[in-house]
């Protein structure tokens, strides 16, 4: 691991994107949210994901250009199509959209198809309630998770974000169904440490710690049965109402051949009717248990993560940084 300052990240990240023919203002939102990930302690969603981003603009499974047809098909419910844009690039502009329909008609969805990866759920989740709205952000992935009791992945990492005004910040709470994310093996398999034990099965059902036999076998749902559970029923809502694939169907978000058929649904709400802050305090004031040295609200460990990686700079990946460097035509650099 290496520390490098969050400017020269971003700096190099958005030139690579640029280079690869991206548009200057998507380059920088996709950037901008590769970056919040790097920054809140998250790089199985920051820029390791970047080569293949640049990978499948290569391959034409990603038009960076596009930003999505829109279809209301009712007063609150927005369809897209994102026309294989860079996913932040085609859910920044629908969130957009139903924050103000939702002015209107008190709530407002936005459900998405054929667009690619929208990356860390939390920052759209954050961005939206620090403008006084709640949220709900789902999304869909390549089936990597097996079904309680099962051997063989059948349901996507089906990730949920909630973002809630509240006080100076807001409620934000970010969780795949699964024990991991994909991603977060990947970025094992990267630093070449062992899993957990409890995290995978191999391509055989049996339990493994090699991160790279992971890759190619199930992640276990979180909270065993409950986390099956909900990961299901986020697989049937948002495939169903986004049309999108389903199952063992859906790809495009691990490798750089695919046209990207997974789904994302976001609902948006003017809220709350209430001041919340007064409650979160209290949380915060609670005695903390035996091994704890306080009682923290989702999301307030990745925003300390971040103040300090701003200020000190952020750890990455060796193999990592010298790929960025490449892809940002600077190998002579490292």
């Amino acid at each position: 691991m290496i520390r490098v300052e969050a400017s020269k990240l971003r700096t190099l990240a958005e030139k690579a994107l640029r280079d690869s023919g991206v548009p200057e203002n998507h380059a920088a939102l996709q950037t901008d949210l590769l970056m919040e990930a790097e920054l809140r302690g998250v790089p199985s969603h920051g820029l390791l994901r970047l080569s293949r981003i640049i990978a499948r603009i290569g391959s034409g499974v990603t038009d960076p250009r596009a930003t999505g047809d829109w279809k209301w098909t009712s007063n609150a419910f927005l369809e897209v199509d994102g026309k294989r844009g860079l996913g932040p690039v085609v859910a920044n502009l629908a969130i957009d959209a139903i924050v103000d329909r939702s002015l209107e008609t008190g709530i407002a969805a936005a459900a998405i198809t054929n667009s690619n990866h929208i990356g860390m759920l939390a920052w759209y989740a954050e961005k939206v309630a620090l403008k006084g709205h709640s949220i709900i952000v789902l999304s869909t992935s390549e089936a990597l998770v097996h079904p309680w009791g099962a051997r063989k992945a059948m349901i996507g990492t089906n990730p949920i974000a909630i973002g809630v005004p509240g006080g100076d910040q807001p409620f934000v709470m970010d969780t795949a169904t699964s024990v991991v994310s994909m991603g977060e093996v990947h970025d094992y398999a990267h630093r070449k440490q062992a899993i957990p034990a409890h995290w995978a099965l191999d391509e055989n059902g049996n339990p493994t710690t090699d991160a790279e036999a992971a890759k190619k076998g199930a992640i276990a749902p979180f909270g065993q049965a409950k986390g099956y559970a909900l990961g299901l029923a986020f697989e049937l809502l948002v495939s169903g109402l986004a049309a999108a694939a389903i199952g063992r169907d859906v790809g495009g978000t691990l490798d750089d051949t695919s046209v990207c058929n997974k789904g994302d649904l976001v609902i948006v709400m003017p809220g709350p009717r209430r001041d919340l802050s007064e409650y979160l305090s209290a949380i915060r004031a609670m005695e903390p248990a035996e091994g704890f040295s306080e009682v923290l609200i989702p999301g307030e460990r990745g925003r300390a993560c971040k103040e300090q990686r701003l200020s000190e700079g952020v750890p990455v990946a060796d193999e990592v940084y010298e790929n960025l460097l490449k892809l940002a035509g600077q190998a002579a650099a490292a």
